[in-house]
């Protein structure tokens, strides 16, 4: 029977046979091959007509010149030129106005939601709940105020940075050039009795003499802080950068320098408004300041 097989074969075989088994060398069906061939021509034709082969500074144009690029920019400007009139409203008018017209307002909050995830999101959280370092803004516990007009004059010029004269501004010395380790052990112990329970009391004491010397200044006597200084207050439970012992030591010791990057020349005016605004409906947001 094998050999009955053998001789009626149709295709002729490659040669090659393991265990009895001999592989045909069937041709390729036509049409497959002719679709082959198709893709080879289509994809020579595409990389003639659209942006393909790269080249040192950038990819061959394509005959028909198209780009996705640029159909991205035709549809922002679409959709800026649609937005344009409510965009120069927002821009010009009072910024305590914005709440009281519900259109506008309801732009301002969902312009202000996509600013936000495009630009803030990376340190403040998608949920601004913030993160080590990086201000809740959920919360109502604000450095330099918290009312629209100081949130909006934040975000503008940012917080601590060398590029706008008009940054918030504020520096706590390093402490560890000033005090002995006993000392700042002293003070934090201090620090940790205003809003609960320090880790060693006996040195509360000592510590509150070195606070009133040289951090009442900005924290005040009582502790609250000075938000126009951007000293935080140190009574409550909200720590930026944690408030156990060992992280107020390394706060003391080193200080802390958080920087924000202003923003008036990468959002536009109305841009910063509807992300102020946004901000300020959170569940933080203040009453102007009177």
């Amino acid at each position: 029977m094998s050999k009955k097989q053998d001789d009626d074969l149709d295709y002729e075989t490659t040669g090659h046979e393991w265990d009895g088994i001999k592989e045909y060398n069937k041709p390729l069906p036509r049409w497959w091959l002719w679709t082959f061939y198709a893709t080879i021509v289509w994809a020579v034709l595409y990389t003639i007509a659209y942006p393909a082969w790269p080249g040192i500074k950038a990819a061959t144009p394509g005959l028909l010149g198209y780009s996705t690029r640029a159909e991205v920019a035709d549809e922002i400007t679409r959709f800026e030129d649609a937005n344009s009139d409510i965009n120069m409203q927002l821009a010009s008018v009072e910024l305590t106005e914005i709440s009281q017209d519900p259109d506008l307002n309801q732009y301002a909050q969902n312009a202000g939601g996509a600013v936000f995830r495009t630009w803030c999101a990376q340190c403040h959280g998608s949920g601004a709940a913030g993160a080590k370092g990086y201000p809740n803004l959920l919360d109502d516990d604000w450095l330099w105020g918290g009312d629209i007009e100081a949130i909006h004059h934040t975000i503008a010029h940012g917080i601590r940075n060398e590029e706008d004269m008009d940054a918030r501004w504020s520096q706590m010395p390093a402490y560890g050039e000033l005090f002995e380790e006993q000392e700042i052990a002293q003070v934090v112990n201090y620090v940790m009795s205003l809003s609960g329970e320090p880790q060693d009391a006996s040195m509360a004491d000592a510590g509150e003499t070195l606070f009133m010397d040289n951090c009442a200044a900005c924290h005040m006597e009582d502790g609250t802080g000075d938000r126009w200084q951007g000293a935080p207050n140190l009574t409550d439970a909200i720590w930026l950068y944690g408030g156990d012992y060992d992280t107020l030591v390394e706060t003391v010791t080193y200080s802390r320098f958080g920087v924000m990057p202003p923003w008036t020349e990468r959002l536009s005016e109305a841009e910063i408004r509807a992300v102020a605004t946004y901000v300020h409906a959170l569940g933080g947001g203040e009453a102007p300041a009177e």
